[in-house]
């Protein structure tokens, strides 16, 4: 789809870059010429895929622990980052989420969430911003969010509330830095199942059925099609792109949405008795 050489010379930093939809991006960001710093919390899990990444592209991954809810690790995070040499772009991805009914919810649930998503995203989008400011660079941040930041979802609503949040940051500061030469958008995924995160979220797989059933293509989004994604939104091509959120869910949310598409539970016979009826 993209020439291989579509991200060379660009550096890019992606948060939660150890496992699922992070390591997926930077594994197509990697093979289309980026060098990359991956962040998280797990030294363990982001040297593993660093080393991946290197033993087919050496020297292009960088790994180094950061706690984004912390600004002082972010601050120390991002000088071993520019001791290598400035940052092109950040991808937030980093993310935390868990059902429950918002009744049972303790002020350090609600807590552990907008920490994580909403804190973490703007205590590193500032960071790298400030940066990037004070040096007169260019830049690029992406930022993962999710459809129901716009129309909200019950059992989540920590996560709600946080990408929504981080959805008013995209575009508040796109306007804001716009004539800088930085530029901000986001990425809405539908259902794209992770080892980690969808077993917490779907641990019973009888529900894969009904899931299914909420996305118009009758599938869940693979891995690629949401990193191929962000590759052209990180790329020059798609440079007067700003403020926008891109969903990609298969027409999930639009479904979700349409107040007569239940109607498509209906059978032949049932349409047929409708229109006799007219």
């Amino acid at each position: 789809m993209f020439k291989n050489d579509l991200l060379a010379g660009k550096r890019i930093l992606i948060t939660g870059g150890g496992t699922g939809l992070g390591k997926s991006m930077g594994r197509r960001l990697v093979e289309l010429g980026a060098s990359l710093v991956i962040c998280g919390r797990r030294r363990e899990v982001l040297e593993a895929t660093a080393a991946e990444f290197n033993a087919a592209f050496p020297g292009r991954t960088m790994p180094l622990t950061c706690d984004v809810r912390d600004p002082a690790a972010i601050e120390t995070m991002l000088d071993q980052a520019w001791a290598v040499g400035p940052l092109d772009a950040l991808v937030n991805n980093a993310a935390g989420n868990f059902i429950a009914k918002t009744e049972t919810l303790s002020p350090r649930a609600v807590d552990a969430v907008l920490a994580i998503v909403l804190h973490g995203t703007a205590y590193m989008t500032l960071a790298v911003g400030k940066r990037w400011l004070a040096e007169e660079r260019p830049g690029n941040v992406l930022s993962i969010i999710t459809t129901y930041a716009w129309t909200g979802s019950a059992y989540v609503v920590p996560s709600a509330m946080a990408k929504a949040g981080v959805l008013a940051l995209t575009r508040s500061l796109a306007v804001e830095w716009g004539s800088r030469k930085i530029r901000l958008n986001a990425i809405a995924p539908g259902p794209f199942p992770t080892e980690g995160a969808w077993k917490r979220l779907v641990p019973d797989s009888n529900l894969d059925a009904v899931w299914l059933h909420k996305v118009p293509l009758r599938r869940y989004g693979e891995h690629l099609e949401l990193a191929n994604l962000a590759a052209y939104l990180l790329a020059d091509g798609s440079g007067y792109i700003n403020g926008e959120v891109v969903t990609i869910d298969g027409g999930e949310w639009l479904k979700g949405a349409g107040q007569f598409n239940l109607m498509e539970m209906l059978s032949d016979a049932e349409w047929e008795a409708m229109r006799q009826r007219r």
